[in-house]
């Protein structure tokens, strides 16, 4: 019997219809699916049955047995189903746009890049050509000279073409609107409007940029007013004034060229600087050379050539004091000799019992003034006792007879014969029992310092700061050098002089000590000093007097100081304030060109060797605050030769005055101590520095200073790893324990074994393993130790590689504390 006997197919032919499903699948296919839905259905109630609600209300089951809190559920979750598909729906529209906008937006891109090498290719295109089409035209112009000047009688007819430009060509009203076949350009696309100068076409070495068309009708112009032809014109060359340093804009208009032809051809030397950048004067004279000028070097002396620098002439020279530099080692007294021949007391008020400063008296020697400098002593002053040397007419070398020659004394020595300076030797302190002047006087001869007593021509002079002996003696033996000199100055001129301190008092502002070298200083000159300058309101002598005039020889406290200048900056007197002004500001310029420029000259290359070099060492920051600007240069020159390759001092700030709140903020940012070198920090700054937890530190002798930052500094280095050998033992005998591994049964033959220590295992005298030791054991007990001597076994860390015979080294490992030298 056949399954459809009797019945109806299946199927939905009679009570469907048809429909399109779309389907979506990964990477955002899509398709279309065709199917059939099904009918619904409507049954209508039959008469006399209950509604939904009536079976409801009375409890009973529907027609499937399904109760009404059950249909309601069911209900609940339909719709929840509903909602979620309605969102998946959303989402899913969401993600397809947004795939579409990034496909999109891909697309974009590459039909960017694509338009923009299709424009390269073609602008490249059209150069060759355009260069192409020049050179045909030249050619044909060579070989038609004949033609030229047959056409010349012509020239007198009005020229359309001439207001096309130089690549213009006859061809009536529409010539400017035709295009040029030869060059292949198209319509518009005229050379004068290429664009703006690249870095490829500057170093392609092209025609760079081009006038703009209105440049070149304005030159067309000129040249039909001028009658003359649009052919090239003679380059004129120039001579250039080049001083030490200067702007690439201002190179250029010194050249009368283009700033972007400069820049063009600073680029061509493998040199990328901007119009505002400066160069020094090896690479500008490059440049000039270049575009085919001359080059005028100018040095600072042709620019200050208000100053007045002429010969005196030997009617107006006068005797003038001699300048005496009493040099020496630190402690050998050679403030305590000046303070016994001017019967002052100079030593108590240097803090410490040593001089910080320079110092300029004069003293009364029978008719004659000496002008005594007394420099430090201290390593830390060596720059300060160079400068002495440089203004001074004779040296006193000050040696401690119970010293003998110490190393400042040997700089003294050097300072004095690089400045060409006569030397007297004072013995000092000849009056205590353990004085040796002969030892002094031999010491001197490795030095090449040969003293009378010696066959030599240095005068030496037994003297005594504390007694007084031999003073005399050496105020004679100057006076005879500086007759010997015959020191002559010109007294009726324009003063000169150098700054041998400078400082910043609250009361006064910058304060300089200068010694007049030439001329005569009075009170309301106008002088220039260094990159500074300034009005003479005021000038003090050494006892603290105002005097109106300064002649030759004489150290005065100058007032009226614009800033403070450096210590031994040149003093120089002009006409007018104007003049002045504009020494001043012109060598400021130069300084801030010539550092700008070195610093332009740096490459990337020297920047990161210098970044990996300084990757290792570690630095203490300090700020640098002092009385004087001597003593400043002193405190950085001393910091700079702190440290080693591991650690290094790096002075961030340095000045003169008190400490301001600025410092603090600085000190602040940078984590660095400040340094107070017999100044203070005022009220603001106390309070700043209390708040933002910044330490200030305040000396008056630069030994302590210099230890302290030492100290500091060796703080930062790493602790150095020092071994101790403890003992040594052989391997007699080794045995397999469980749970252990291999055991060494060993005989300490020296020193002790502790098991808190490193151990080696040496095999013929050479090195297999180096750790730790897991066991030490005395027969059966675990011991800390074993003496020499005894019998002992030993299990190493992670290793089982024993044998008889080997020799186990016993050692301890400390830290040791490194301090600078």
């Amino acid at each position: 019997m056949s399954d459809t006997d009797g019945k109806k197919p299946l199927g939905l032919s009679g009570g469907a219809r048809s429909g399109q499903v779309k389907q979506s699948f990964a990477r955002g296919r899509t398709k279309n699916v065709v199917v059939e839905t099904k009918r619904k259905r409507v049954v209508a109630p039959k008469p006399g049955t209950q509604t939904a609600a009536q079976q409801s209300a009375s409890g009973s089951k529907g027609k499937a047995g399904v109760t009404d809190a059950e249909m309601e559920r069911r209900l609940k979750a339909l719709q929840a189903a509903k909602a979620r598909e309605a969102e998946e729906d959303e989402r899913r529209k969401r993600e397809e746009e947004e795939r579409a906008q990034e496909r999109e937006r891909r697309r974009a891109e590459l039909e960017a890049k694509e338009r923009e090498e299709r424009e390269r290719e073609e602008l490249l295109r059209q150069k060759a050509e355009e260069d192409e089409r020049r050179k045909r035209e030249a050619e044909e112009a060579r070989n038609r000279p004949a033609a030229a000047v047959a056409d010349a009688p012509a020239a007198d007819k009005p020229d359309r073409s001439r207001n096309l430009g130089p690549d213009a060509k006859p061809g009536g009203r529409d010539a400017p609107r035709r295009r040029d076949d030869d060059s292949g350009k198209p319509k518009g696309g005229d050379s004068r409007r290429s664009g703006k100068l690249t870095v490829n076409q500057a170093l392609r070495g092209g025609e760079g940029r081009q006038r703009s068309l209105a440049s070149m009708r304005r030159k067309q112009e000129r040249q039909r007013q001028k009658g003359g032809s649009s052919g090239p014109q003679e380059k004129v060359i120039r001579t250039v004034q080049l001083p030490e340093a200067i702007t690439v804009s201002e190179l250029a208009n010194r050249m009368t060229e283009r700033v972007a032809d400069v820049v063009k051809a600073l680029m061509q030397n493998g040199i990328m600087a901007t119009q505002t950048q400066s160069i020094d004067a090896d690479t500008a004279e490059l440049i000039i050379e270049e575009f085919g000028h001359k080059v005028q070097r100018v040095s600072d002396a042709d620019v200050e050539q208000v100053i007045d620098v002429a010969e005196d002439k030997d009617e107006d020279l006068k005797a003038r004091a001699p300048v005496i530099t009493i040099m020496g080692h630190v402690d050998h007294g050679k403030t305590s000799l000046l303070d016994a021949i001017r019967n002052a007391r100079v030593v108590a008020g240097e803090a410490g019992g040593i001089t910080q400063h320079i110092g300029a008296y004069q003293v009364k020697q029978g008719d004659a003034t000496l002008t005594f400098l007394d420099t430090p002593g201290h390593a830390a002053f060596t720059s300060m006792r160079a400068r002495g040397a440089q203004v001074t007419d004779i040296v006193v070398l000050v040696v401690a007879a119970d010293d003998a020659v110490m190393p400042q004394t040997v700089e003294a020595i050097n300072h004095a014969k690089a400045a060409e300076v006569p030397m007297i030797v004072a013995i000092n302190k000849v009056d205590l029992p353990a004085a040796d002047p002969d030892k002094v006087r031999t010491d001197l001869l490795q030095h090449e310092v040969i003293v009378e007593k010696m066959s030599g021509e240095v005068q030496d002079v037994e003297v005594s700061a504390q007694t007084g002996q031999g003073l005399d003696q050496l105020l004679e033996a100057i006076a005879l050098q500086a007759e010997i000199l015959e020191l002559k100055a010109n007294p009726d001129r324009a003063a000169q002089g150098a700054v041998i301190e400078a400082q910043l008092d609250v009361g006064r502002g910058p304060v300089a000590t200068v010694l007049v070298q030439n001329g005569t200083l009075k009170q309301g000159d106008i002088f220039v000093v260094g990159e500074q300058w300034g009005k003479v309101r005021a000038m003090e002598n050494d006892q603290g007097k105002r005097v109106n005039e300064a002649g030759p020889s004489v150290p005065v406290e100058v007032l009226g100081i614009n800033g403070t200048p450096e210590a031994g900056d040149v003093l120089n007197v002009v006409q007018s304030e104007a003049q002045a002004r504009e020494i001043a500001e012109f060598r400021a310029q130069q300084a801030k060109d010539k550092r700008a420029a070195l610093g332009a000259a740096t490459t990337l290359d020297q920047l990161l060797a210098q970044a990996k070099a300084d990757e290792d060492v570690s630095e203490l920051p300090v700020l640098v605050k002092a009385d004087v600007q001597g003593s400043a240069e002193a405190i950085i020159q001393a910091m700079e030769k702190i440290g080693n390759d591991e650690v290094r001092v790096r002075v961030l700030h340095s000045g003169v005055g008190a400490i301001t709140e600025s410092d603090i903020g600085l000190a602040e940012a940078s984590k660095a101590p400040v340094i107070g070198f017999n100044v203070r920090a005022n009220a603001p700054a106390r309070a700043a520095a209390n708040q933002k937890g910044v330490e200030i530190r305040y000396y008056s002798v630069i030994y302590d200073l210099v230890d302290d930052v030492k100290a500091a500094a060796s703080g930062l280095l790493s602790a150095e790893i020092k071994e101790n050998f403890i003992g040594y033992a052989e391997i007699k005998e080794t045995f397999r324990v469980t749970g252990v591994g291999n055991v060494a049964g060993c005989l300490v033959t020296e020193g002790v074994a502790r098991r808190s220590a490193g151990v080696r295992l040496l095999r013929d005298n050479v090195v297999i393993h180096e750790g730790t030791l897991k066991t030490l054991k005395r027969f059966k007990d675990e011991v800390k130790e074993v003496q020499s001597g005894q019998e002992c076994g030993m299990a190493f860390e992670n290793y089982d590689d024993i044998r008889q015979g080997d020799v186990i080294e016993i050692f301890e490992r400390e830290e040791v504390e490194r301090s600078l030298a």
